[in-house]
């Protein structure tokens, strides 16, 4: 547990000196390979079965995630960078609304790459579709 708040503090400091990996595209077109890394939380169960922003219900069972721009319905694949675990999920809402995470993970989504008992990871996500 100290090893990982260790790493975890070490790519924070470093994330907040170089800053993100790059910039998002303004034409919608264009965000193929577009990459981002930064802190990944995700959904508490208080948002089960509620509305998302594409109008779907959100479902913890399912691969899908919530970013601040990337374009509703692309497919993302997010990495955790302390373990290299990947997972591919939907954008299917927004958010993170907490500074310095860049995205918001379901339930399933996040448990596949690291464990919920963590409660923020280190990634890189890749827009992929």
């Amino acid at each position: 547990m100290k090893d990982a708040l260790g790493k975890l503090f070490i790519f924070l400091v470093s994330t907040a000196i170089l800053g993100c990996s790059s910039t998002a595209p303004k034409d919608e077109g264009k965000w193929l390979g577009y990459s981002e890394t930064g802190i990944a939380s995700f959904y508490a169960d208080k948002h089960q079965a509620k509305k998302t922003a594409s109008g779907e219900l959100y479902n913890h069972d399912l691969k899908t995630a919530a970013h601040r721009t990337i374009p509703l319905g692309s497919t993302i694949k997010v990495t955790n960078v302390n373990n290299g675990k990947s997972v591919v999920a939907t954008v299917n809402d927004r958010g993170p609304f907490v500074k310095d995470r860049i995205v918001d993970l379901s339930k399933s989504a996040f448990s596949s790459i690291g464990t919920t008992a963590s409660g923020l990871i280190s990634v890189q996500l890749v827009v992929i579709e």
